[in-house]
């Protein structure tokens, strides 16, 4: 008889083949890997919160932001869950764990942080060790640059000087108005139109007001309105929720300055004025230990008399100039805090829009400058 079998002979090397579960397990792992890369070094997107950089952006623009542009920077907390916020049910649950907390280090990128940059940045003030938070789980904010490493800044009646000569302003660039009308009432629809505004109304005939720029002219010409002039503190008058804090130096958000940027490797003398300055850069974004003596200085226990910087700081305001908490207030960013330079609009929506014109069209895929 001949007896013949069908059975066929595992290859030598052959692989078992997968089951769908595992397949999908292992795309799913591939996918995340893939997408934990490219948001961590290449581009994020950040939605807008609030209206501190109307009108050059609105609240509800949706971005991505360019990690490459000054080069990825490496995660402080590296056990954290991915793509969640640092916080969850309303600030009840932290998604990381602090106890591994990783030195600064940035990949190279393609350029340096540049006046008139947009910026995406972790705010500065939570910093402070009553919020305990690891630099990376600070919350993002996003401003223009107004001044880098070693720049003199002066604010005068509103305007940003830098090295002693006048910065530009944003196009879209916009501030506080004390309006006075004739007595009769502004158009409501004029107002939205215009994108105006009303902050307070201050006596029967006075209103202060927010006005774009670009609608400040057209605004004027209304036969009703008898003046418009911008609302500046005036200098010498101190504001004590404004970067020193300190009555040595009677600054406010339109009058403010002189103040130098730190730059790495630039060393300061050290004195009662300095320190006024500088000890949150040395103090806390640079972890020395900063105690005064009588007349002597000490750092990390030693007398001194001068400090040399590590890290580079800049400066961010608000294009919305009257209605942006920025560095006026908590003072310069350092570079271990910047995450990456606002590139492009991709999404736009409007919370206050019809089901029809919710979506802001003008401004999809639309590059942010």
């Amino acid at each position: 008889m001949n007896w013949k079998f069908s059975l066929k002979k595992k290859q030598v090397g052959e692989k078992p083949k997968k089951s769908r579960t595992r397949e999908w397990l292992d795309a799913i792992l591939f996918a995340l890997v893939v997408s934990t890369i490219f948001r961590g070094l290449l581009f994020s997107a950040y939605a807008i919160p609030s209206g501190s950089m109307e009108g050059t952006l609105l609240t509800g623009d949706y971005l991505f932001v360019s990690k490459i542009s000054y080069g990825p920077r490496m995660a402080f907390t590296p056990v954290q869950i991915p793509f969640t916020e640092p916080k969850i049910f309303s600030g009840k649950m932290k998604t990381y764990w602090d106890g591994i907390q990783l030195p600064y280090f940035r990949l190279p990128g393609l350029s340096e942080p540049k006046k008139g940059d947009i910026i995406v940045f972790n705010k500065p003030e939570e910093a402070d060790p009553s919020y305990n938070l690891p630099v990376d789980m600070r919350t993002n904010l996003i401003k223009r640059c107004q001044a880098t490493p070693g720049d003199i800044l002066t604010i005068r009646n509103g305007q940003v000087f830098i090295n002693g000569k006048k910065a530009p302003n944003a196009p879209k660039a916009q501030t506080s108005y004390t309006v006075v009308t004739n007595g009769d009432p502004i158009n409501p629809q004029v107002l939205n139109d215009l994108k105006i505004e009303v902050i307070q109304q201050l006596t029967d005939n006075s209103y202060a007001m927010i006005i774009p720029t670009d609608n400040l002219n057209t605004f004027k010409n209304y036969s009703n309105i008898k003046s418009v002039a911008p609302q500046i503190e005036p200098a010498g008058t101190y504001d004590e929720f404004v970067f020193p804090h300190n009555e040595k130096f009677k600054w406010n958000q339109d009058n403010f300055g002189p103040l130098v940027m730190p730059k790495k490797g630039m060393t300061i003398p050290l004195n009662d004025s300095t320190l006024t300055l500088y000890r949150r850069a040395i103090e806390l974004y640079e972890n020395n230990k900063v105690q005064t003596q009588n007349q002597t200085i000490l750092i990390n226990g030693k007398p001194t008399s001068t400090y040399t910087f590590k890290m580079n700081y800049y400066w961010m305001m608000g294009d919305n100039r009257h209605n942006s908490l920025d560095s006026r207030f908590w003072g310069y960013v350092p570079e271990d805090h910047i995450v990456g330079k606002a590139m492009i609009t991709w999404m736009s929506s409007d919370s206050t829009g019809t089901i029809l014109n919710k979506i802001r069209w003008s401004r999809i895929l639309k590059p942010i400058k």
